[in-house]
């Protein structure tokens, strides 16, 4: 099974403010919903919380210390092995890691693969994601969009792969 993580970040690697995202770009949505479509997705309690909703055509695995939360529409675990493992007897081709900034700190060592927005600004943050080396990961593929009517900001699509 294939680990990738999805985010989208600003030019200092600002993920979110008070547990929401800091822009609304289309494509990126559109993007994350093709690449994420039949897939399982991992993410912390507060990603759950923020997106508010299960998301059609996924199956949302949801990992908390807390023992009783159990919310409608998602599988619970209470780590992130224990995530990985439920997606991998599932059957599973490829997991994406969608967040929080927790979340993405503590599997990026399992990643295989991250799939990275670039926006073109810089926001107001309280998280991040961690800097990439480009010693431990190849981009292997790159699109950038100027940004447009429907786009407040230009962004970049890439592609990394871990290095062996």
């Amino acid at each position: 099974m294939i680990i990738s993580i999805i985010v989208a970040v600003d030019t200092c690697n600002a993920i979110g403010q008070r547990n929401k995202l800091p822009w609304y770009l289309p494509m990126d949505l559109k993007r994350f919903k093709e690449l994420t479509m039949g897939h399982h997705m991992l993410m912390g309690r507060k990603t759950w919380e923020s997106i508010g909703r299960p998301l059609p055509g996924r199956k949302s695995i949801v990992i908390t210390r807390n023992r009783q939360y159990q919310p409608e529409g998602c599988i619970v675990v209470n780590t992130l092995q224990e995530g990985v493992n439920y997606a991998e007897q599932q059957g599973e081709t490829e997991l994406f890691i969608i967040g929080g900034g927790e979340i993405f700190r503590s599997s990026i060592t399992l990643a295989d693969k991250i799939y990275l927005s670039i926006v073109q600004t810089e926001v107001k943050a309280d998280t991040y994601f961690q800097e990439i080396s480009s010693e431990e990961w190849l981009e292997i593929n790159e699109k950038y969009y100027p940004a447009d009517h429907q786009h407040e900001y230009a962004h970049y699509f890439k592609i990394l792969i871990r290095r062996r």
